[in-house]
């Protein structure tokens, strides 16, 4: 079980749970086409956005397998909402678990992702104690696995054609980490 202590801060980082306040940031970019481009959802109208920031608001605690944090992500000197940070615990068993992020695109190119990724794995293998981390992406989407490979995460596989999203076939690019491979 992981229950964080929030906020959780990082050199240039809050994250933190998600409240209903932070509806229009996180609708400012969940309702733009080049955020969702490479995502499973086209983009939020923002009753959309209401409704999964609804689920995302109790998304704070990982206590069994299955279970997510959803934080957000804001910048320390503002308290301005940039983003989200995911970490899933995808096995119990196996000591496993899945990183995710996006950014608001104005916010891209500073290194606010991989800053806000490390502390998601720092929380996945300090804290709950996991073995492998993953990091699951459009294989199209090199700035995201540019992230990933900043974190020393290596591409394991990539998956051709695995999923139909969107009405075309797109293949996965998968990436792991391991726990004694993981540095703070």
């Amino acid at each position: 079980m992981l229950q964080p202590r929030y906020p959780i801060t990082t050199p240039r980082l809050t994250l933190r749970p998600f409240t209903p306040d932070d509806l229009d940031a996180v609708n400012s970019y969940e309702s733009r086409p080049d955020v969702t481009r490479y995502l499973y959802w086209e983009p939020r109208d923002r009753d959309t956005s209401r409704t999964f920031l609804d689920k995302k608001i109790t998304r704070t605690a990982l206590r069994d397998e299955g279970d997510a944090l959803d934080l957000a992500v804001t910048l320390r000197d503002t308290g301005h909402l940039i983003g989200s940070a995911l970490l899933m615990w995808t096995s119990k068993e196996h000591r496993q678990g899945e990183i995710g992020y996006i950014l608001h695109p104005d916010h891209h190119g500073h290194g606010y992702a991989p800053e806000a990724a490390r502390e998601m794995l720092r929380l996945g293998f300090a804290d709950l104690r996991l073995h492998r981390i993953t990091g699951r992406l459009d294989a199209r989407n090199t700035a995201s696995a540019r992230v990933l490979e900043k974190l020393r995460m290596r591409r394991e596989a990539t998956l051709i054609e695995n999923e139909f999203v969107k009405g075309e076939w797109v293949s996965e690019a998968v990436y792991a980490i391991l726990d004694r491979e993981w540095a703070p």
